[in-house]
């Protein structure tokens, strides 16, 4: 076991855990976050999606001795109920949310590809999401949520 601190969501936290445990385990039983979920593990459904430096990074592989000092943002990183983020509203609006299992990694995926591609068309952005898996078949909802958010940032 050791000490590690890592910055999540604005807030520095200090745990005592061995230095492999992925990052996943970290956020959801140490910290109590609920955004990033266990999916497959395998760093291929997208569930345990979280920002570091403004990139989509999946969790559930990543040691949480590699994240040092790189700041950890969660789907409850991005705004608060009473005043979500752009993109959370624009899921909001368009009812683009069924069980929400797949959300961080839907929601974080697309504003790490569209902050860094603001003009990206239907296609790019349906490549950049392809690694993203969702079982409730809201996909249409789901993209018209994106292009709502892209539309805003151009």
């Amino acid at each position: 076991m050791s000490s590690i601190s890592l910055k999540v969501n604005g807030r520095v936290h200090t745990v005592d855990v061995d230095p492999d445990t992925p990052l996943l385990y970290v956020l959801s039983d140490e910290l109590q976050l609920r955004g990033p979920k266990f999916g497959c593990g395998l760093a291929q459904c997208g569930a345990c999606t979280v920002l570091m430096n403004g990139k989509a990074v999946r969790s559930c592989i990543r040691p949480v001795s590699s994240v040092g000092q790189d700041e950890v943002i969660t789907l409850e990183g991005l705004g608060t109920p009473e005043k979500p983020h752009p993109i959370q509203q624009a899921f909001i609006d368009e009812e683009a949310a069924q069980c929400g299992f797949c959300l961080s990694g839907v929601i974080l995926t697309a504003k790490a590809f569209l902050d860094e591609n603001p003009k990206a068309s239907d296609d790019q952005i349906r490549q950049a999401m392809e690694g993203v898996l969702c079982r409730c078949f809201v996909h249409t909802r789901m993209f018209r949520a994106i292009k709502r958010y892209a539309a805003r940032k151009v």
